[in-house]
């Protein structure tokens, strides 16, 4: 009807004869075709059969019947002594208790079925606990699964069940493919709500978020019980697993994130294969390379990653990487943040013969290391610089230099235990020092791409350092150290 009328008013409009104006054209001319909105419907039809909702159990053991009763003797307890009521007609003692090997609902959740002989994807999350695994088809089918395994860093789980016949399954994509501003829809249980779909676009890719994979952003609904339900593209392949959301009320709003496809897939193998996962490491912790630090380096940007501690024995140590190298490049990747060299080793089969390329004194250093295993509870205990009681300096200087560090050497005793044969001991701090938060008992390694050797040569390389320049300062504080931007100011007299 309304382009029935559109089209009356355009010709009436040149029936009447009214003056054309050169250069223009009527307005509802000129307007771009608007495109409808996508119909979901043919996509749900053909994709929803494979996606599954799961629900998890616990059973009651015996202590937690222990626990019911002293609970229930404790509410008698205060009904007699405090006058509590109980609800008309029930008494505390009479309660039903629960009975060890009960099963309870511990919680649900989404999957989807990745073979037609039965396996299933889904968070590792969702799993996490349960003594038991049910997942239910579309059809109302129910299955007990078996979890074949699940891996928390990454957040993938891997299920078996056995539906005596072939099932329907989807089709993986390619999320590197994906544009943000594409259509996209999930499927899942939200709130126990089966086979719910929502749709929206992708709004960012390679959303860092601190967790072990960069995950797709988008603005798809998705709350609880969606979680480890498929994010699926407009040609009904899954290109990620809804995992998380943004949310300050616990619902929805506006922000969901899904661990991309491929990145689960590989563990989803490695957990079908041996119920594990291992991953590469090198025994250094890094953080994020600060600008002015990185300029004062000689870099020309900020990307990369600092080495702030290496383990001793560990696959870094034993390649040659030291405590302020700023990894640039992983196999001949460029570091772009700090957090994509961490997943790139844990990327990296444990034996695997990989090539660093550090930034050291000014100048790019190729580094080989052999990646060892991670191990997720290994942990370095960190040390204080110097032990007590020991003496420190027989002459530290008497006056702040201009970067407003005191400072002395270190004793023979202290260099074997921080593993260095040179650097300086803070004694105290002033100016550009003290408000960057440095403060006695740190040890200064490095000036500048330059190692430090006593306080007489920091010392005099600190009064040739350009006021007008940022130094770059190499400092450790227990078994961990990181570049500080310092400008030199002239030293109180």
């Amino acid at each position: 009807m309304k382009k029935t009328m559109i089209s009356a008013l355009v010709l009436s409009a040149a029936t009447l004869g009214l003056p054309a104006v050169a250069g223009f054209a009527p307005a509802f001319a000129a307007a771009p075709a608007v495109a409808g909105l996508p119909d979901f419907a043919d996509l749900v039809e053909r994709v929803g059969p494979a996606v599954v909702n799961i629900r998890t159990t616990e059973r009651i053991t015996q202590r937690d019947v222990d626990a019911a009763g002293q609970a229930d003797e404790m509410q008698e307890f205060l009904r007699r002594f405090f006058g509590g009521q109980m609800p008309r007609g029930q008494s505390p003692r009479r309660r039903n208790l629960p009975v060890p090997g009960q099963e309870i609902q511990r919680g649900i959740g989404s999957g989807f079925v990745v073979s037609a002989d039965g396996y299933v994807l889904t968070n590792a999350h969702v799993v996490d606990g349960a003594d038991e695994v049910y997942v239910t088809l579309t059809d109302k089918r129910e299955f007990k699964a078996k979890v074949l395994g699940a891996d928390a860093r990454a957040d993938v789980a891997v299920l078996k069940i056995d539906s005596g016949g072939k099932l329907p399954y989807l089709t993986m994509g390619d999320p590197n493919k994906a544009r943000v501003g594409e259509w996209v829809i999930a499927i899942g249980s939200p709130f126990n709500l089966e086979n719910t779909v929502t749709s929206g676009i992708i709004s960012a890719k390679a959303r860092d978020t601190g967790d072990l994979l960069p995950l797709i952003q988008s603005d798809v609904a998705v709350n609880p019980g969606n979680s480890g339900g498929p994010l699926i593209n407009m040609k009904g392949e899954v290109i990620g697993i809804n995992s998380q959301i943004a949310t300050l009320s616990g619902g929805y709003n506006g922000i969901s994130f899904a661990i991309p496809i491929d990145e689960a897939m590989r563990v989803a193998d490695q957990l079908k294969k041996s119920g594990r996962v291992t991953r590469g490491r090198l025994g250094v912790q890094i953080g994020e390379l600060n600008k002015d630090v990185a300029e004062s380096l000689g870099l020309k940007n900020n990307k990369g990653a600092e080495v702030t501690q290496v383990e001793s024995g560990s696959p870094a140590d034993k390649a040659g990487v030291r405590v302020g190298d700023v990894v640039i490049k992983y196999n001949g990747k460029d570091i772009d943040r700090f957090a994509d060299l961490t997943r790139m080793v844990l990327g990296t089969a444990p034996g695997t013969k990989s090539t660093l390329t550090v930034w050291r004194k000014g100048a790019p250093t190729e580094l080989h290391v052999t990646v060892g295993e991670a191990d997720p509870d290994n942990k370095v205990a960190g040390k204080s610089g110097g032990k007590k009681g020991e003496k420190k300096s027989e002459e530290p200087a008497s006056a702040a230099n201009a970067l407003g560090f005191v400072v002395s050497d270190l004793t023979p005793a202290q260099k074997r235990e921080l593993g260095v044969t040179g650097g300086v001991i803070v004694e105290d701090t002033d100016g550009p020092a003290e408000a960057a938060g440095l403060r006695q008992g740190d040890i200064l390694l490095m000036l500048n791409n330059q190692d430090i050797v006593d306080a007489k040569q920091f010392n005099a390389a600190v009064a040739k350092l350009d006021p007008k320049k940022a130094a770059a300062v190499l400092v450790r504080r227990g078994n961990q150290a990181q570049h500080f931007s310092l400008r030199p100011v002239a030293p109180a007299k």
